[in-house]
């Protein structure tokens, strides 16, 4: 590989920042794509609305003004005149441009046109006339200490080197679908002339990356199929007397998802299960009884959870129901002292621990389990090929069990999740009432608080959701530090108000959910933080400011802190913006319609936020809008594997990079 020190230019500040992108050597340099182009044709004032998008050139009319604001922050004001009008400019964070911008200079500005007040708020200016600036721009994920331009620079030094780029299509594909080569493709993604060789360039890239990923999900799959798990010789009575035993009645899905773990558990091929509900559906009882399965065949479990504010509540829980079996339950979380760390360790080692919860803890190098035959993982984690390998090398073949309350669209999760067997859970436990959701405008706050009060005199507890922690003047959004003081002002005198971000830390978090669990404090502001399994039956409102600025799925999630009882529960959303993106909100609370609508608006970055360890990490490649690219990546890996040996010597080079390129190979 050539060092990035090979291309003119690059010194080590440049390195250092480039480092921080991940970016390591020329050919990781010039594979750092663009996430997005800027079109760059010249917009009719005339013709545009309030908050279009623009781009224009003009003639500098003014000195720039620059004010300053919190720390190297800055916005900078001045006036263009373009046909025969004049406009006013503002910009954030680029003071360092004012002796560049002279009066009688023309410049072409990229921004939003906010057509009442006649001023472009831009996100970008060149110091050249429109005509002599490229059509199509490119622009990259960029930091504080790089720019954009600055990245792409680097990337056209980097491509005049002769450097070596591997091609992971096989030729078969490559002639299937007339690609063109890798090193072409590169090129024209950066120095794009026209759209028409650009999407050429771009569905090869995308094809490759998405092939690669779908050899790697396929693969796992195969592997799956030969992988032998753990005899387990479980009397299915004992199972039904367990679920008989609870409180409360499982509902027609639990007991199918219930089913399909028992018999993945007694079934001698290794088991490999996501169990997918709603917010509140249900899923921690099947992994519970699937706990109780494994534990009366005499190996251990262990609950993997994102947040030691869901650790805790699982194992307070598990406790609660294991307790009177006679099966030891311990907790691992980082603020343990180190003596009961090392205690945990030992009792996990000598078998004295039947089921242990944790945060990612539980599978670092000091964790050695006596017989672990059972891993759950809970939200946001998927259990990554570093992860199983790491098991793997403790000489560890354990089931695999994950659970994930972000409804996924049926045909994205057979693809997505093609590596593993699905469950879903789509009604919820007798009792619950559905939340009800109002959408309200910033100018209808009365309506919002005297709805809280009607709560509050009730007993009731209310969760408000803010979107920021520090203030921006960039962007008009509630600081959840002032939220909090009119939270505080508004009911103060008669309710305690809390606070709660990710910034606290974790025992200031701890100590602030459980005065809110014990009722305590009867209003908690916050981000969302709470987002992840915190579970207050009391709580029967949620106000979310700013709605606008989440996405559906993400609501849907935040909603389900609420209605977790028989108590009527309601969410008030307060958005001047995009209300009719909001309303579905307010006509069903069926978590997987609102993903289905989610993913038609906004994508795959909230809905597969699920899935960690890379394997969602693409460079080019989008869920959504190249789904077409993904399933012919998805067929053709499953021939392309199923016509290599696997399982003996691979002799190929290239079948060699693809699986090692893919990490499919573990």
């Amino acid at each position: 590989m050539l060092e990035l020190t090979e291309v003119n230019g690059i010194g080590s500040k440049a390195i250092i920042a480039l480092n921080k992108l991940s970016i390591y050597s020329v050919e990781k340099l010039v594979t750092y794509y663009p996430f997005r182009y800027n079109i760059l044709k010249r917009s009719n004032l005339l013709e545009l609305l309030q908050d279009d998008n623009v781009v224009i050139d003009g003639v500098i009319e003014s000195k720039p003004n620059i004010f300053f604001f919190a720390k190297h922050k800055d916005k900078m004001t001045f006036k263009i005149k373009t046909d025969n009008m004049i406009l006013s400019i503002i910009i954030y964070n680029r003071g360092y441009l004012k002796n560049k911008l002279l009066i009688g200079n023309i410049i072409t500005v990229i921004g939003k046109y906010d057509k009442l007040h006649n001023i472009i708020v831009a996100n970008d200016i060149k110091l050249s006339p429109l005509a002599e600036i490229p059509a199509i721009e490119p622009i990259y994920h960029a930091n504080y200490s790089i720019t954009s331009n600055k990245i792409h620079n680097y990337i056209v030094k980097a491509l005049k080197k002769d450097f070596e780029l591997i091609d992971y299509i096989p030729d078969k594909y490559v002639q299937k679908y007339n690609f063109i080569g890798k090193k072409d493709a590169v090129m024209i993604a950066h120095n794009p002339t026209n759209m028409n060789s650009l999407n050429k360039a771009l569905n090869r890239l995308k094809y490759e990356e998405l092939f690669l990923f779908m050899i790697k999900i396929n693969y796992l799959k195969l592997n799956n199929n030969f992988q032998f798990g753990l005899k387990r010789n479980t009397d299915r009575v004992d199972i039904d007397r367990f679920i008989n035993d609870l409180s409360f009645t499982l509902t027609a899905d639990q007991l199918n998802c219930v089913n399909d773990v028992y018999n993945d558990l007694v079934n001698e091929k290794r088991m490999n299960r996501l169990i997918q509900g709603d917010v509140g559906s249900g899923k921690t009882i099947v992994a519970i009884i699937a706990m109780y399965i494994n534990y009366l065949s005499g190996y251990q479990s262990a609950l993997m959870a994102p947040t030691e504010i869901l650790t805790k509540q699982h194992y307070e829980n598990i406790n609660n129901l294991f307790f009177k079996y006679g099966i030891r339950v311990a907790l691992l979380t980082g603020n343990l002292k180190l003596k009961e760390k090392k205690q945990i360790y030992e009792k996990l080692n000598t078998g004295e621990i039947d089921v242990i919860v944790g945060t990612h803890a539980l599978f670092t190098d000091d964790v050695k389990y006596h017989n672990l035959g059972l891993v759950i993982t809970d939200e946001q984690h998927r259990f990554g090929v570093n992860q199983r390998a790491n098991l793997k090398n403790k000489g560890l073949v354990p089931d695999i069990l994950y659970m994930s309350a972000t409804p996924i669209p049926r045909t994205y999760a057979l693809t997505i999740y093609g590596d593993m067997d699905v469950s879903s859970i789509k009604t919820m436990p007798n009792g619950r009432k559905p939340v009800i959701t109002y959408l309200k405008k910033d100018n209808e706050i009365k309506d919002v608080l005297n709805m809280m009060l009607e709560q509050l005199k009730n007993n009731h507890q209310i969760y408000v959701i803010a979107p920021l922690i520090e203030e921006s003047d960039k962007i008009d959004l509630e600081n959840i530090n002032e939220l909090y003081k009119k939270m505080d002002r508004a009911f103060g005198k008669f309710y305690k108000v809390g606070i709660l971000h990710g910034k606290m830390e974790a025992n200031e978090k701890e100590n602030v959910m459980n005065q809110f669990a014990s009722n305590e404090i009867q209003i908690l502001v916050s981000t969302t933080v709470i987002e992840v399994g915190v579970d207050v039956k009391n709580a029967t409102m949620m106000v979310i400011f700013d709605s606008y600025r989440f996405g559906l799925s993400a609501i849907h999630q935040l909603r389900g802190r609420v209605g977790r009882n028989d108590l009527q529960s309601y969410c008030i959303l307060i958005s001047n913006k995009n209300t009719e993106r909001l309303k579905i909100l307010t006509e069903t609370n069926d978590g997987f319609k609102i993903s289905e609508e989610d993913f038609k608006l906004r994508g795959s970055g909230d809905l597969f936020g699920v899935r960690q360890s890379g394997d969602m990490n693409f460079q080019i490649a989008n869920i959504k809008n190249d789904y077409t690219i993904l399933l012919s990546a998805k067929n053709d890996s499953d021939e392309y594997l199923k016509n290599i040996d696997l399982y003996n010597d691979i002799k190929s080079n290239q079948i060699k990079e693809i699986l090692y390129c893919s990490n499919a190979l573990d």
